[in-house]
């Protein structure tokens, strides 16, 4: 595996700066800015700052700081990032994102690990610079490109898994499929209550599900879009970079700990850094398949390694039960609630998770 380093094509940041000198930008259709979606005043200044302000190469620079592979897992392209520890026998985490995020989100985290583990950060299928699947992107095809990764590509027996949202459901699939393999899985979302026996829930684990479903009819928009019309809403966003950005930044700022201040958790460097990586790959319309495929996922076996939930600080986690949890994980052995760190916790706060990563998988090693 030869190393792999980002290099955006100066055409493409030149296209870019142009297309967005270009932008034409709507009007608010509600007077509290953020009510109806992106506030066309806050995504201004933002593309005013993308187009002349922002420093990609600098990001750029500092990115290629870490070690970038790219595999050939079953005739795709994976890319990973592969922060190795200096300690012997580091036990390995394999840590996987969710959408709309990138394997940026987990840098922070892996930096904080790198004392006790060997951490492996891939791109989901179809994001960024990973190829899209063949066939239908489901947490099991996923689960299988990991396992070939960590235990073939990359000659580990054993390791350790982590994720949340899509990242979550993958590291779950992992923990179903893989008990010989994984050591332990740890989750801060993504599908907690998948398959649990709607007929023997209690009154506080009901209230939950419904609340859960209450938020997805006010949140769901987004995902009934890429769910049913994924490529009619791709090529609006793969041909205007403000576009993109806007369906980026409005779930930033409703899935982060950031009480609706997309600022308090999110510099403009920050939202940039992973609009301009969709942006230069073109890859926004390929994350759609998670969407789009998900009625092939298929039941999930039952999950009996060592599990651990740190559940993210955001609406639909709210009131979630820890009996859920305990009905569906048998091997449950840590459950926290945090006050901050929402759905991007590996980036909100990263010194906390890593911790709780720490205090889980240390003893599995």
């Amino acid at each position: 595996m030869p190393p792999f380093r980002i290099d955006v094509p100066e055409l493409v940041l030149a296209d870019l700066r142009e297309r967005l000198s270009h932008t034409r930008f709507t009007v608010a259709s509600d007077r509290t800015p953020w009510n109806a979606g992106a506030d066309p005043a806050d995504l201004r200044a933002l593309v005013d700052y993308w187009a002349d302000g922002f420093d990609w190469r600098r990001v750029e620079a500092r990115l290629n700081t870490y070690s970038h592979h790219l595999a050939d897992i079953d005739g795709r392209r994976v890319h990973f990032v592969h922060v190795k520890s200096a300690r012997p026998g580091a036990m390995p985490l394999v840590l996987t994102h969710g959408w709309p995020s990138c394997f940026v989100e987990m840098l922070a985290v892996a930096d904080r690990l790198a004392a006790d583990f060997d951490v492996v950060i891939p791109s989901l299928p179809g994001f960024g610079y990973s190829e899209a699947p063949g066939g239908p992107f489901i947490g099991r095809r996923i689960a299988e490109t990991w396992q070939h990764l960590m235990t073939v590509t990359l000659g580990y027996q054993r390791y350790g898994a982590f994720g949340g949202d899509i990242g979550g459901s993958v590291t779950q699939w992992l923990g179903a499929l893989y008990p010989a393999s994984v050591a332990g899985i740890h989750m801060t979302s993504g599908s907690l209550t998948a398959g649990i026996d709607s007929a023997a829930l209690n009154p506080d684990e009901l209230a939950y599900l419904a609340a859960e479903q209450a938020y997805d009819a006010q949140d769901g928009g987004y995902s009934e879009i890429m769910r049913t019309r994924p490529d009619t809403i791709a090529a609006a966003l793969t041909d205007s970079p403000a576009g993109l950005l806007a369906w980026i930044a409005d779930k930033y700022r409703d899935w982060s700990d950031c009480a609706g201040d997309l600022k308090t958790r999110w510099t403009a460097d920050d939202l940039l850094t992973v609009a301009t990586l969709y942006w230069a790959t073109g890859s926004i319309g390929s994350s759609f398949r998670a969407y789009y495929d998900h009625p092939h996922a298929g039941p999930r076996p039952p999950i009996t390694v060592p599990t651990a939930i740190t559940l993210s600080h955001e609406p639909l986690m709210a009131g979630f039960p820890q009996s859920l949890a305990e009905r569906a994980f048998p091997g449950l052995r840590h459950f926290a609630r945090p006050e901050r760190g929402g759905h991007f916790m590996s980036h909100e706060e990263p010194d906390y998770l890593a911790e709780q990563l720490r205090t889980f998988f240390l003893p599995l090693t």
